[in-house]
């Protein structure tokens, strides 16, 4: 590790500190909040720390670790719901680009010796698409893939509709011609009716049982760390929803949208997505990450709203012994079944 910086975790006397360079920094989320982690964890388990790198007592970046238990050890990796965890480095001011090269660098580094010696037996990080250089990494072993999303700019909100593909636009206006409002509300229990059906439809798992995701709304709600989207009916049935992750940083993330299958030829979700890129403009958010580009059509849909495809870097360290023997071993045993 660099004699230059220092690598230990944060107190929470620290947290704001933290929470300043993580609004203000490229790389930064709502993922890496304190308050969101916490949040996340009282409501799907696990535990949570964060790394801070210091280069003498300046903060100039840091990782959360989200950490979890398994018959194969102690793990840390993302999950539904925290769909990025990755370094966040404080935005260097030079007109050198070598001079924030070889800061980032150093403080990528600094960050990989200090997992490499955290005892972890399986660890795996995604990047936001702004951490461009993962070699740090790599030279220690670590190995890397791509990951997609789509990023709208919504600063420019008009150059953004602009950007949306003609029958789209088309299906937004003809669905206020027909009375579907639009509604930022607190009913969660129509959105998680909407969430369960269309994961059933999809034959996948909802991301927290009824109970735990209530509990993770409210607090968010709480704390203004998320927002509660709505198309309605003209007789108030919610027929689509989008939860949106919010917070200080310019960028806000959707994270679930469902919609009443009955209900899709109208061109609700359309309308939904575009009315929310609206009502976050207007907060002041000045982009939405649409979260995953996966191939499928759903991916498609959301490249029509005319968003940046963007690639971001997971990480993964060397497993131990220990996490490869039973995951060997669970292989064998899937073969068998």
């Amino acid at each position: 590790m660099s004699s230059r910086v220092a690598v230990r975790a944060l107190t929470e006397s620290e947290y704001p500190a933290w929470g300043k360079l993580v609004a203000g920094s490229p790389d930064g989320s709502i993922y890496a909040s304190p308050e969101y982690l916490d949040a996340l964890c009282a409501a799907g388990g696990g535990r949570y720390r964060i790394l801070g790198v210091f280069r003498g007592e300046e903060l100039v970046g840091g990782l959360p670790l989200y950490e979890r238990e398994s018959s194969a050890g102690r793990y840390v990796s993302p999950r539904l719901l925290l769909y990025y965890l990755g370094p966040v480095l404080r935005d260097f001011e030079t007109k050198y680009p070598s001079q924030r090269s070889s800061r980032q660098i150093e403080t990528l580094g600094a960050l990989a010796d200090a997992l490499g010696g955290a005892g972890y037996d399986h660890l795996t990080l995604k990047c936001r698409h702004t951490i461009a250089d993962v070699r740090p990494f790599l030279v220690r072993g670590w190995r890397t893939w791509p990951s997609y999303s789509y990023m709208v700019g919504i600063g420019d909100l008009a150059a953004a509709w602009g950007r949306v593909e003609q029958n789209l636009r088309r299906l937004v206006d003809r669905c206020a011609s027909q009375g579907i409002t639009f509604a930022e509300d607190d009913d969660f229990t129509s959105f998680y009716d909407l969430h369960r059906r269309t994961l059933d439809r999809k034959d996948a798992a909802t991301y927290l049982p009824e109970a735990a995701f209530r509990g993770l709304f409210t607090r968010l709600k709480a704390a203004g760390l998320c927002r509660l989207y709505q198309a309605r009916l003209p007789d108030g049935q919610a027929v689509a929803a989008q939860l949106v992750l919010t917070g200080a940083h310019p960028v806000s993330h959707t994270v679930s949208a469902a919609a009443d299958p009955a209900h899709l030829a109208t061109g609700v979700n359309a309308f939904l997505r575009w009315r929310s890129l609206e009502a976050l403009s207007a907060l002041g958010y000045a982009g939405n990450d649409l979260t995953d580009a996966a191939l499928n059509p759903v991916t498609h849909f959301k490249s029509q709203f005319g968003g940046e495809l963007v690639a971001c870097f997971v990480l993964e360290a060397p497993s131990s012994l220990r996490w490869r023997t039973v995951g060997a071993a669970r292989r064998v045993l899937r073969g068998r079944s």
